[in-house]
């Protein structure tokens, strides 16, 4: 490779740089990748309809990321290479090697590829990049830095083209796609009459672990060591738990390494607005069904989900009124071990939030709504992404939720609070008696649960941790019941 395992971000720039200003050899290897595609248009001319199938369903393969594909194109380009006695031609110096660069340019991500293959450091650690215009931006140590490749109108038409291949049923004209690679990356494209002219945009987002773990999130400082004890408990007992926060603040990372906990022999099913965690490949073994759906979609198959004899269900993504219905639906059947993500940055919007958007949409009372929702989720847990370094995940806070039939109130109790000055969490290890309840049965994890969070709140206290009764809700608000909100 032309790349070094290690530099600096500024050097490389610096290279870059001068290598466009050069100027000839980018215009030869222009050149060049008009003289290779001409000669796979030649070869897909005299190809008969049987293998013309066969290169088109590869061709798809390696736009998507599969890499016995890829390889079958990098092979062709480099036979034409080798035949025409051109592999000693210059090339983009982003790339490590000629042929990746012309599969890239002519099939693949393009510039983009040396960000989508984690070909440098820098690149690896980069959980997004973005395309504006002919200008490329990378989240480099938590920063939007401009890269030095500059990608054409004419390339970034052949790589929107490309990445639509992905996804046959996307059609061009709306100017609106999401699509999701083999590899995992998700791509959103805004083009056409969306867009100012010449300024389309490519939004491309990967995940940094491709497994996550408890012990792999608190080693990276997303929450204390100390705590992946407590959070193994609550996963074993089954409390419904949801991940809040704002977009890319690491919820659905939270998520998948909280499932990864999970008795793999219960069933589940995971329902989603967009394909963006693939469960099939996180966990193999476990008897996971997955389901896409979105808006009216989801009210299609609520009945049938209703139905299911799945022991937990996981709603990824939930922004709208028929998602949040589906998970308030099924938890409130008992249904247990449930997760869901939410975007919102407060444990105590959610319940108004998701109470106010299922009334608007098919009627009934915000306040029975607000009940339940407080009554069948049991934790919620807040997670930002640090201003300073966004590449940096913590968990904010942990909010336990309940209600009081008897007294007719619904109370919200923080058990974990981070103090952003000092990076540092405090707890309590106050737990509902609902909670007790849900965790009866499982008694040692009932054991490990009130022991570790014992010792983290003796470690560091949280002074007030409630409860804390929302006046948003009708028997908060009566008199001599109400408390002050948080």
């Amino acid at each position: 490779m032309r790349i070094p395992a290690k530099f600096s971000v500024e050097a490389y720039l610096s290279r870059q740089l001068k290598t466009r200003e050069g100027g000839q050899g980018l215009r030869r290897y222009e050149e060049l990748a008009d003289h290779v595609r001409a000669a796979l248009d030649r070869e897909w001319d005299r190809a008969d309809d049987l293998l013309k199938s066969s290169r088109l369903a590869r061709e798809k393969g390696a736009i998507m990321g599969i890499e016995r594909d890829a390889e079958d194109l990098r092979e062709r380009i480099r036979m034409i290479l080798t035949r025409e006695n051109l592999l000693a031609e210059p090339y983009p110096s982003y790339y490590p090697s000629l042929t990746d660069a012309l599969f890239s340019d002519l099939y693949g991500l393009s510039g983009i590829a040396p960000w989508a293959f984690g070909w440098t450091e820098e690149y690896r650690r980069s959980s997004s990049a973005k395309l504006i215009g002919d200008r490329l931006y990378c989240l480099i140590d938590g920063k939007t830095v401009l890269q030095p490749q500059r990608i054409s109108q004419k390339r970034r038409g052949q790589l929107i083209h490309a990445l639509l291949l992905a996804s046959p049923r996307e059609r061009k004209e709306t100017g609106f796609h999401e699509v999701y690679l083999s590899s995992g990356i998700r791509v959103t494209i805004y083009s056409g009459e969306r867009t100012k002219p010449g300024q389309d945009i490519i939004v491309f987002r990967k995940y940094l672990i491709s497994r996550p773990d408890l012990a792999s999130l608190a080693a990276l400082g997303t929450f204390p060591p100390e705590a992946v004890p407590l959070f193994r408990a609550m996963c074993a007992i089954g409390f419904n738990v949801v991940f809040a926060g704002q977009v890319r603040s690491g919820k659905t990372t939270f998520l998948q390494a909280w499932q990864a906990c999970e008795d793999p022999h219960l069933e589940g099913v995971a329902v989603a607005t967009d394909p963006e965690t693939r469960w099939d490949l996180l966990m193999p073994d476990v008897p996971l069904m997955q389901l896409v759906a979105d808006g009216k979609q989801l009210s299609q198959i609520e009945k049938s989900l209703k139905r299911s004899d799945a022991d937990y269900v996981i709603l990824e993504e939930m922004r709208d009124a028929a998602s949040y219905d589906l998970f308030l639906a099924i938890t409130s059947l008992g249904t247990m071990r449930s997760k869901g993500t939410i975007h919102d940055s407060s444990a105590l919007n959610i319940p108004y939030k998701m109470a106010a958007a299922i009334a608007s949409a098919g009627g009934g009372s915000e306040d029975s709504l607000i009940a339940r929702i407080f009554s069948n989720i049991n934790y919620v847990f807040e997670l930002c992404q640090l201003p300073g370094d966004r590449s940096q995940k913590r968990l904010t806070g942990i909010v336990e939720f309940g209600y009081d039939a008897a007294e007719d109130r619904v109370f919200a109790r923080r058990i974990c609070q981070r103090d952003p000055a000092s990076d540092r969490w405090s707890w309590s290890s106050a737990m509902g008696r609902d909670k007790e309840a849900i965790a009866a049965p499982y008694p040692d994890q009932l054991e490990i649960m009130k022991k570790t969070l014992a010792a983290l709140e003796k470690a560091s206290p949280l002074k007030d941790g409630g409860p804390v009764y929302p006046a948003y809700y009708r028997g908060n608000r009566a008199e001599g019941k109400a408390a002050p909100n948080d």
